[in-house]
Parts: structure tokens; sequence; C-alpha cells
């Protein structure tokens, strides 16, 4: 149907309260892919080399600015990854997509990291080293004081007894030491950061921050490592982060999804003028995951009108397919923008409206995301949508010898509601839960299972380290 009067006439859009949001240039923004590191993280997910080249090939295809391949340091499987990904980066097939590559704040993750960068033909200064340590005071006396302690000397008998400044200022030493051995060693680029920025004192993360630049890192980074942050306190942080650091500098917010805010979190971290916002697709990550590229993505340019160069929007449903495939890990029907059923209807009151206009029950652009508006019949169905059904199927109906009129359409909608109640009756839901569980039992390996490799590695006379 067409409509007589504008959309602005008939609905409010919800830009009209959020024009007045202030966002950096929609141009200098950068969305930071971590689901090759972080997204890894999440409890079942494993990805082989491969599997990651074709992850990271899918998310430059769609845009994303900044991508974090792992930890070449912590595995074989992440330095042959970092090679890959590489090389497939000279042939033209990441485009522009900026590499990162993740090691602790010592020099020994460091020269591994630049060995296999070498090892590969490539230089360091091809790749962004993002170089980290901890920043809350819990994290640097009780997580890694130790480390600190082995670090400056000192013997770890004094590890309960001394000052939280003494960790705060050996901490900015650590960090500050390794950003200036991996400048020596042919990196340009140097993120840095330290973990639980969200329950850290703010005014020891704007000095931590000013030290790491002096030292030659160029991109800090602050992170919600346990997902506790609330829009408030993003804003209370952020403000204040920003307005201490050099002006226009690109910083890092790096949320996590704990309590569900890691979407309004990211954009209030745009607000405050943060310009690198670190995502995942699927939202996949350790606990309840990290900022949800699709949601982010989308609600910055739906609600509040800001535009990313460049993102595909379009092909977001489609990496979610993609990334449900390699991960084993399903979303929800229906997950926001992305959910296999987000965009269908079932309900006769919404399905009578979505024929008359999609937008009166449907506030997501379907075809902005790559979705299409669809109906899906059960208890819950109404007679005009089954009747308009089956007018568009007339054809072959009459092909049968059936005539579509309004008596049809009611018996055939009293059939489906009973179809649908007698599956219901079923243990079909139950059955199709139970194998999903056991196949995610089948991928991870529990407590249990550790205890058992080790008996079967003693059985067999397997090698054991001493």
């Amino acid at each position: 149907m067409e409509l007589r009067e504008p959309i602005e006439r008939l609905i409010r859009d919800p830009k009209e309260f959020t024009r007045n949001v202030g966002f950096p240039d929609p141009s200098e923004l950068r969305i930071y892919d971590e689901t090759l590191r972080d997204g890894e993280q999440m409890p079942g997910v494993c990805y082989t080399p491969p599997q990651k080249l074709e992850i990271a090939k899918a998310l430059a295809d769609i845009g994303v600015h900044i991508m974090s391949i792992g930890f070449p340091a912590a595995s074989e499987g992440d330095r042959r990854t970092l090679q890959l990904v590489m090389d497939a980066k000279r042939r033209g097939e990441l485009g522009e997509t900026e590499i990162v590559v993740m090691c602790r704040s010592n020099r020994k993750d460091i020269d591994v990291t630049v060995a296999t960068l070498r090892e590969a033909g490539i230089d360091p200064s091809a790749v962004t080293f993002f170089i980290f340590t901890s920043g809350s005071d819990l994290h640097l006396k009780y997580k890694i004081g130790k480390t600190l302690l082995r670090f400056e000397g000192r013997d770890e008998s004094e590890w309960l007894d001394l000052p939280l400044e003494y960790y705060r200022n050996a901490n900015i030493r650590l960090q500050c030491d390794a950003i200036k051995h991996a400048r020596e060693c042919g990196v340009e680029r140097i993120e840095f950061g330290a973990e639980d920025g969200s329950r850290g004192d703010v005014d020891y993360f704007i000095q931590y921050f000013k030290a790491g630049l002096d030292a030659g890192g160029t991109r800090p980074a602050w992170p919600d490592t346990v997902g506790c942050l609330t829009p408030e306190a993003m804003r209370w942080y952020g403000t204040r982060i920003i307005n201490a650091l050099p002006k226009g500098l690109p910083v890092v917010a790096h949320l996590h999804n704990d309590y569900g805010l890691g979407t309004i979190n990211a954009i209030t971290a745009t607000a405050c003028g943060f310009k690198v916002i670190s995502v995942t697709a699927n939202g996949y990550g350790e606990r309840a995951g990290n900022v949800k590229l699709h949601e982010y993505a989308v609600a910055l340019r739906v609600l509040y009108g800001v535009e990313i160069p460049g993102f595909k929007y379009n092909k977001l449903r489609d990496l979610a397919r993609f990334m449900e495939r390699v991960s084993g890990i399903p979303m929800q029907q229906h997950e926001p923008i992305i959910g296999a059923k987000v965009f269908a209807h079932e309900s006769g009151i919404h399905t009578h409206g979505v024929l008359i206009d999609r937008r009166i029950y449907e506030a997501v652009p379907s075809e902005l995301v790559g979705g299409k508006t669809s109906f899906i019949f059960g208890k819950h169905s109404g007679v005009a949508l089954v009747e308009d059904t089956l007018r568009k199927r007339s054809e072959k109906l009459a092909a049968a010898g059936i005539e579509v009129d309004s008596a049809l359409a009611q018996a055939v909608t009293e059939e489906i509601k009973r179809l649908r109640e007698e599956r219901a009756a079923s243990s079909k839901s139950e059955e199709t839960i139970d194998a999903y569980e056991e196949a995610m039992r089948q991928l991870s390996i529990s407590e249990d299972d550790v205890a058992e490799i080790a008996i079967a590695m003693r059985s067999t006379g397997a090698p054991v380290a001493s």
C-alpha cells in the first residue's frame, strides 16, 4: 500500500531525540574487530589458522578497519595465523585493514612476535602491536604483583606488604620498558592498555596513558574488562580520559557485555570522543561476550544518524550465518538485527499490520542489513495473512481445482493452529536442545576430561616433562 502522507508525519523519527548528541566525524571512526582474539576466548570456540584466515577475509570485506588476530607468543596456531593473514594482506585480500597482534608487557612476548614476522618476511612496522598490562589496584597487586616485583628485582616475600602506590608506579615502568623495547625492534604502531579500566582510578589511567605515549606508544586503549560499566559511568570516565589526552588522539574503548549494556556503552564512548570501538562478530567473547558488531553499527546509523563510510551493513546477516557455522555457536533466533527470525511475523495482529506497511511493526530497516520480511504460520496466525498467502498461490491452487475464498482461508487457518499445537505436544523441542548441549560438550574439554587426558598419557607412555 502507498501511504498518503510522508512517513515523518505518521511516526516520530528516533533521531529526533538524538540529533543533538555530538560524535566524532564518521570518517574518523574505526571499527576494531576482535573476533579472532577475544571472540575465540568464548568457551567452546576454537578456530584453526585456515578458519581464522577465512574469518579475517569476511571481516575485511564487510568493512572493519582494524582486526586483532591473536596472541602469537601464546600458541603455534596464532603464529601460523599471523603468517597466513599477513600473506593475504600482501596479496591485497584484506584491503587496508590494520592488523593487530597482542603481547604482554614483557620483552619475550615482543621478541617472539617480531621473530614470527621476520620469519615470514614481514617487517614489524607492517603490524600494530597491542602491548597490555593491568590497571585496577585489584589486578595490579593481586594478579600481577609478583610479576612487577620480579621486574623491579625485588623479593616476592614483599608482595602483600608493599602499598598500592608502589604497584602503580612499577606497572608504568613495566609498560614503558615494553613499549621502548618494541620500538627498538622496529615496531612503529603500538597500542597499549591496562585491564580492568572501568574499576580503576581514572587519574592513574591518565598518568599511565601519558607515560605510555611519552615512551613511544601511539594508541591508548581503555577497557571495561568485566562489563560492569553503566552508560553514566562510561560518560564519567570517558570525558575525563579524552579531555586529558592530546586532542584528536584515537583512543580505543574495549567493552564487554556482562549486563547487556555493551552497545549503549559503546555509543556513549563514541559520543565522549573515543574514535576506535572494539567489537566482535555476533558479540562472541568470554562470559557474556563483547560489544556486538551488528548492534553497534546499525544502532549508530539508524538511531543516531551516524553512518560509517564504506561499511557494508547489508552483509551483516550473511556474516552472522557464516560465524555460526564456523564457530558452532548459534545466535538466538530473535537476536536483534541478525536473528534468523527477527524479521519474521506470526501474530495475526502483527501480520495484518505488516501487510499494510512493514514499518507498522518493524523499526529496523530489513533491507539495510540484508534481511527480508517473512511470515511464519502457527497458533497465532490470522485469517488475513492466510488468505493473502493463498491468493498469491491461486494459480497453483486452481490447477488442483481449488478456488480461494474467505471460507477456505478460515478453514486453513484453523488447521494450521491444530497442527502447530499437535507439534508442540511432541518432544522435538527437548530433543533439539539435548542434541545441541551434547554437541557443545563434545566440542569442549571439561575438568574431568583433563584428568582423563593425564591418565591416558601415562597409560600409553607418552612423554611428560619433569
